[in-house]
């Protein structure tokens, strides 16, 4: 059944690839169908509980054995849930967002196979197969952040996000080859039990080599400058890269490989401070964006941030509550910005405005989100926060960069509440309309869980003796952050809260300008380093090989002149030819 589950999407994936462009209702019905037979499997193994390990061999080289195994637990179905549903979600709200796309087709297919092979990753008990759907999800990522070929930044913004998480999967790879050569098997059980055996230099040099992959893939800093660029691609694919695939990855790789950093304290110490720097980092760059999705690209760094320090506090349950809740409300929003934005015409929050009475069911949906996304009760990001906030106790400086954060994200989640929905609208052309149900459909079952996901985790889990300083004090400061956002709403003359930041807005909004830095330090030397390569190789290399080859066909042709020569000339040439081999051999006898 793990196996039906995990190829359902991929086989549909690839037969979808082999369809004409614009077949789009079998294209779209193929990628419908792989998303809801993994999930319908997902929920059967969660109803009779299966659980275990399945392995067989696939591959042996001399003493290592490479095996297809499925490592299935409740944190690896849960996550499987979370993929399905997204992933179903986005195939149908897809249908709708992307009528009339010439290249439909191939469009499902990929997110048909993105789905497999993060699925892959989430039931991988091996760390060859676990390589294998990380890597396939990177490529799928680019064919779908670059699908859209009328928009110019489209396929600049894929190849960087392809480059810049290569850049990370170099240390990944690595870090598999270390831990599978050390522990003698690239089976994950294997490896876990071998971690106490290993010295702590392996460890160490192990889980910062996967920790490059996983800043890399969950967009940590500094490798986190491709995410917010992604936002070139369809809205869909952001909601499914945003909520439930690629970045989604690095945190669960960790949770699932959790020994390995837990025996190195200068891993943890690592990725505290990288968690620390994304969180506060992602916050101040959403307060002053005014591309919607932008503003959701840059809270997801900081999300992303908050569930890589709870781990960092070896609170894995905590990050991992606050995955899955991220994965609920973040769809949930992307989908509901899409909606927004397939109305107006634009993603600038500045064109936007008064689309609350037009757009009820958009404007009640991203509500529910942005409510989930601050933390305020009763929604899921209410309880899955606390958890990951309280857990950061044992690190005061990383428990207050996490409270800082939490009034920020109050603060630029509600200023996109007040800018999109809020006030007269900014431009006389735009008028908001509903979707189709296509659209609207996922809208209204993200709602539920990014509403009540947190409860069930409540009644079950939590203690009661908790609820003291810990859960008011976030709480407090996500309602003063509410509160700053609407008091500068109401006193800015453009209406944007952002403009009490004055000339510190543009710079907050471009990421603290490390593009730029990244630009300077990485991008300028390498292609600098390129150009003199290039000249090395061309007028040096191939200049060498090129001139001796010219000087050689002169050679020769000068000889062929000479043989070409009337009986005079040649007559002349054998006699000078003779008198130079006799001196010769006089010479040197």
């Amino acid at each position: 059944m793990i196996a039906t589950l995990v190829l359902a999407p991929l086989v549909c994936g690839l037969a979808g690839l082999l369809l004409p462009m614009r077949n789009r209702p079998l294209g779209a019905g193929l990628g419908i169908a792989g998303a809801a037979v993994s999930l319908v499997l997902t929920v059967l193994l969660l109803a009779v509980g299966t659980r275990g390990q399945f392995s067989s061999t696939w591959a042996r080289f001399g003493d290592l054995g490479v095996t297809l195994t499925a490592l299935v637990d409740t944190r690896a179905l849960l996550m499987s849930l979370a993929v399905t549903v997204v992933a179903l979600c986005v195939q149908v709200y897809s249908v709708g967002y992307l009528a009339g796309d010439g290249r439909y087709g191939p469009y499902a297919a990929q997110i048909s196979i993105f789905t497999g092979a993060m699925l892959t990753v989430v039931f991988s008990g091996d760390l060859i197969s676990l390589l294998i759907g990380w890597e396939v999800m990177g490529a799928c990522s680019y064919l779908l952040i670059a699908h859209d070929r009328t928009l110019p930044e489209a396929p600049a913004a894929a190849v960087k996000a392809f480059l810049v998480t290569r850049v990370g999967d170099v240390g990944f790879l690595l870090g598999i080859v270390l831990l599978g050569v050390t522990a003698g098997s690239f089976r994950i059980t294997d490896v876990l039990a071998a971690v106490p055996s290993m010295s702590g230099a392996t460890v160490t040099a192990a889980a910062l080599l996967l920790l490059a992959g996983v800043a890399g893939k969950s967009a940590q800093f500094p490798l986190h400058t491709w995410l917010p660029d992604a936002m070139a691609g369809p809205t869909p694919i952001s909601a499914l890269i945003h909520a439930a695939t690629m970045v989604a990855a690095g945190v669960y790789v960790v949770a699932r490989l959790f020994p390995v950093f837990a025996a190195s304290p200068t891993a943890l110490a690592v990725m505290a401070a990288m968690a620390g720097v994304t969180l506060l980092l992602g916050a101040l760059a959403a307060t002053a964006a005014d591309d919607i999705k932008r503003v959701l690209a840059w809270s997801t760094v900081s999300q992303l941030g908050y569930m890589m320090a709870a781990l960092s506090a070896k609170a894995v349950d905590a990050a991992l509550f606050h995955l899955l809740a991220h994965a609920a409300f973040k769809a949930l929003l992307f989908l509901c910005a899409g909606s927004v934005i397939h109305a107006v015409g634009s993603n600038l929050m500045s064109r936007m405005g008064g689309l609350r009475k037009d757009m009820p069911v958009t404007f009640w949906t991203m509500t529910i989100g942005l409510g989930a996304l601050i933390g305020l009760p009763p929604f899921t990001g209410f309880f899955s926060k606390e958890a990951v906030v309280g857990a950061l106790h044992t690190q005061p400086a990383l428990w207050l960069v996490a409270l800082l954060g939490v009034a920020l994200t109050a603060w630029y989640s509600t200023r996109l509440w007040l800018l999109t929905f809020f006030g007269p609208a900014r431009d006389a052309s735009v008028h908001g309309h509903e979707p189709g149900w296509t659209m609207l459909a996922p809208l209204l079952l993200l709602a539920v869980p990014a509403a009540g996901l947190g409860i069930g985790a409540l009644v079950a889990d939590y203690e009661l003796a908790h609820l003291g300083v810990e859960l008011v004090l976030p709480l407090a400061l996500a309602v003063l952050g509410v509160a700053a956002a609407w008091w500068g709403w109401r006193r800015a003359d453009s209406g944007d809260p952002a403009a009490v930041l004055g000339k510190a807005g543009p710079f907050l909004a471009s990421g603290l300008g490390l593009d730029t830095v990244q630009d300077r330090l990485v991008v300028r030397p390498v292609r600098a380093l390129s150009r003199a390569v290039t000249f090395v190789d061309v007028s040096g290399v191939d200049g060498a090989v090129n001139g001796l080859g010219r000087a050689t066909t002169g050679a020769g042709a000068g000889l062929a002149a000479w043989h070409r020569a009337t009986l005079p000339r040649a007559l002349a040439g054998v006699l000078i030819g003779a008198v130079l081999v006799t001196v010769t051999a006089v010479v040197f006898a």
